[in-house]
């Protein structure tokens, strides 16, 4: 049996920011932001809104979308790294706004290859037999932890989730799935403060620890790198070529990281599904959030290959091919 996404669901904050609200705020302009990053508006929660609240809405879409009720799950993955808290999980507070209480439940910290590392976790759960509904979430509010002084880094991130339902089918669903990683350069992306290793404190906060942390040139290098060869090797474990795959879907983090990618796959940029321009860079939501969209815009039907390939922080990697 396969592990087939059968349907999806997205949640985005009400609040758009576009490029423009961004040039009375720090030094940019809407060109600079377009030309670098390919982005004009991101989606920017409030004060009141969580991760487990984005992550609750499209989850009972994409329970809908599959026919069941939350009862029906056997187990909740959600992939972030802005939880709600340090821990709980924010998997355990979603089970509980579903109305749940024995499901299991559990986070994954792989930054924007998160909803990849939990594609590959549900893909064992349901090849091995042992569950028959799960739901899987990529859910982050990054905004909350980006200096809106730092013109590097806050007009890369917005706020968003996606959720997908998986089941076994015996014929369609993922094909395989490549993750991998790199932790000697963990401070190229990360967020410093906050974990045992620099606790919150007011020296930390001066210091402005707590916002997120970026690298921009050699993330760069390394992503382009990292998700193409990627690619390539979940292509060849499943005995394909890109010739194969009707449609991809990377992780929205930069256009010009999916236009490096395109350019060593020697595939059109028209191959890849965008919509980095509406939400900038939603971390491990990307992908199902773009996987959402290219369902309801009918760019997929039954039996299409698609190709889904992320790159972030740790640093992390993957790719899946999935047939629909």
């Amino acid at each position: 049996m396969r592990a087939h996404i059968v349907s999806t669901g997205m949640a985005v904050p009400e609040r758009v920011v576009t490029n423009y609200d961004l040039e009375k705020m720090v030094d940019t302009s809407d060109q600079w932001i377009r030309e670098r990053t390919g982005m004009f508006a991101r989606r920017v929660s409030d004060e009141k809104t969580a991760a487990s609240d984005l992550a609750l809405a499209a989850s009972r879409q994409a329970l809908e979308g599959a026919g069941i009720e939350p009862g029906d799950l056997d187990a909740i993955l959600v992939a972030t790294i802005s939880p709600d808290y340090v821990f709980p999980a924010t998997a355990c507070v979603l089970q509980h706004k579903l109305g749940l209480k024995q499901t299991p439940a559990f986070d994954l910290s792989a930054a924007c290859s998160g909803y990849i590392y939990g594609l590959s976790v549900a893909q064992a759960y349901i090849e091995s037999g042992r569950y028959k509904n799960i739901l899987l979430v990529g859910a982050d509010v990054l905004t909350k932890v980006v200096d809106w002084t730092d013109r590097n880094t806050c007009v890369l991130f917005g706020d968003g989730a996606g959720a997908t339902v998986i089941q076994p089918n015996g014929t369609t669903g993922v094909l395989d799935t490549v993750i991998g990683s790199d932790g000697s350069a963990v401070e190229l992306l990360y967020q410093p403060c906050g974990g045992s290793r620099i606790p919150i404190s007011e020296e930390a906060i001066r210091q402005k620890k707590h916002y997120l942390y970026l690298n921009g040139r050699e993330i760069y290098k390394y992503a382009v790198r990292a998700m193409s060869q990627a690619a390539v090797e979940v292509l060849k474990r499943c005995d394909r070529t890109i010739a194969d795959v009707a449609l991809i879907v990377p992780h929205q983090a930069n256009i010009r990281i999916i236009e490096g990618v395109a350019k060593r796959l020697d595939v059109p940029l028209n191959k890849f599904y965008l919509n980095i321009e509406k939400y900038g860079n939603t971390s491990a939501a990307t992908i199902p959030i773009a996987l959402h969209e290219a369902i309801a815009e009918e760019k997929l039907k039954a039996g299409d290959l698609v190709l889904l390939v992320s790159f972030g922080g740790g640093l992390t990697w993957g790719a899946s091919l999935v047939q629909f």
